[in-house]
């Protein structure tokens, strides 16, 4: 058995020691320690859920900012998408006017 293994073991070994010698000498009956690691045990539930409630608000909040700018930035770019194609096609219909003066010139 390699050193690390022993250690491992003597320090298992020291801790069911030392809560055996605990719970032998507990000032208390074990109905009230069971009751005092049942209550410890209930407040820091509490306490968890608490901060999972506060995270989970936190991030919908978020998300939800997210989602409303996502959706303006969308519609900003829509709008601008309109605006654009407008111009395209104002453009291309002035060229296509162009193109046909063209022509026409060099047939007459």
């Amino acid at each position: 058995m390699s050193n690390t293994s022993k250690a491992a073991v003597a320090l298992l070994l020291g801790v069911a020691v030392g809560a055996a010698i605990g719970i032998l000498f507990a000032p208390d009956e074990g109905t009230k320690t069971r009751k005092k690691l049942k209550d410890g045990f209930d407040e820091k539930k509490d306490e968890l859920k608490k901060k999972f409630d506060e995270l989970s608000s936190g991030l919908k909040s978020k998300l939800q900012t997210s989602e409303s700018d996502l959706q303006s930035a969308f519609e900003d770019v829509a709008e601008n998408a309109d605006g654009k194609a407008s111009e395209i096609i104002d453009s291309l219909e002035q060229k296509l006017a162009d193109l046909k003066s063209a022509a026409a010139k060099m047939r007459g």
